[in-house]
């Protein structure tokens, strides 16, 4: 029995062990997603896209902050109603990721900004910070679109990694007025919880492997030269009271429902949570695209007049 008890003992410890050195060397390549280029069939579908909704991709590079060239399109409406969405894709894709968003909202008068993220597509920067730097870019990119349009209103839609930066990119520009963020981390410190778990349960990434989860933020930290616990839309929402549409689906094992709970929670002004039966992450719209089109819509239209 003895022996059994050292033998488990020796087992976790080398578990704890083993999940902090994965955990170093996990954190630095998550600020280095894989580089998706805007090209190939990609672009052959954003074209046919804009024949269908009769518009025109503009070219639109920014200037962030830091020196870091974006770059993207501005499409404008065919029938412009003076609303212009920023879309935000997720982690390793590109601005083309957001077309099928960009066509309902197209369709319907509203113009829309499709940027790639810094360290994505095409865009400058050599790290993703998941919001950290990133809101800062939007200000600057709300910056270029005011000097080259005439803009109502400005609103944001964004999904995973896209709908993290959305949030908190709103919390630092009263110009973005609502914003619709499907599947958004709460913060980056919650979501390792789930990476660590092995997208199984979070606990496992709270106790067996809480040293993966405390070294990747370590590493992050170090590597990235900011604090990732300051990477949090459920931060965002409760620092600036904007209207917030929040969408997840109950089948995502990579950002669970329980992150848009918790912004939900946070969130100081108007809120809506819809959660979508048996959609995985990032496909809520697959799963329901008539009622995603409208629950957008609806909710767009009540800061657009």
């Amino acid at each position: 029995m003895r022996k059994l008890g050292i033998a488990v003992l020796g087992a976790v410890l080398l578990c704890l062990v083993g999940s902090a050195l994965a955990g170093r060397f996990i954190g630095p390549g998550v600020l280095h997603p894989l580089k998706v280029p805007v090209s190939g069939s990609r672009l052959v579908r954003i074209d046919e896209m804009l024949q269908r909704v009769h518009a025109v991709r503009v070219d639109f590079p920014v200037t962030a902050p830091d020196g870091a060239v974006l770059h993207g399109w501005r499409i404008r409406a065919a029938t412009p109603n003076g609303s212009w969405l920023l879309l935000f894709h997720g982690v390793g894709d590109n601005r083309t990721g957001t077309g099928v968003f960009a066509e309902f909202l197209l369709s319907t008068g509203y113009s829309v900004v499709m940027m790639d993220s810094r360290a994505h597509g095409e865009s400058g920067g050599d790290l993703a910070t998941y919001g950290w730097k990133e809101r800062y870019d939007t200000a600057s990119v709300v910056n270029a679109l005011e000097s080259s349009e005439n803009v109502r209103h400005v609103f944001a839609l964004g999904v995973s990694m896209g709908a993290a930066i959305a949030l908190q990119s709103a919390a630092v520009d009263s110009r973005i007025e609502a914003v619709v963020a499907e599947d958004p981390l709460a913060n980056l410190r919650e979501i390792s919880y789930d990476y660590a778990g092995l997208h199984r349960s979070p606990l496992l990434g709270k106790t067996l492997f809480r040293p993966a989860t405390i070294e990747a933020l370590h590493a992050m930290a170090n590597a990235g030269r900011f604090d990732p616990n300051q990477v949090s839309p459920e931060g965002a929402v409760a620092l600036r009271a904007f209207p917030v549409l929040l969408i997840c689906g109950t089948a995502d094992r990579t950002i669970p429902c329980r992150h848009a709970r918790m912004i939900f929670n946070a969130a100081g002004g108007p809120k809506e949570l819809w959660i979508v039966q048996g959609a995985q992450h990032a496909s809520a719209y697959g799963q329901s695209p008539a009622e995603y089109q409208s629950r957008v819509l609806n909710f767009l239209s009540k800061y657009a007049s």
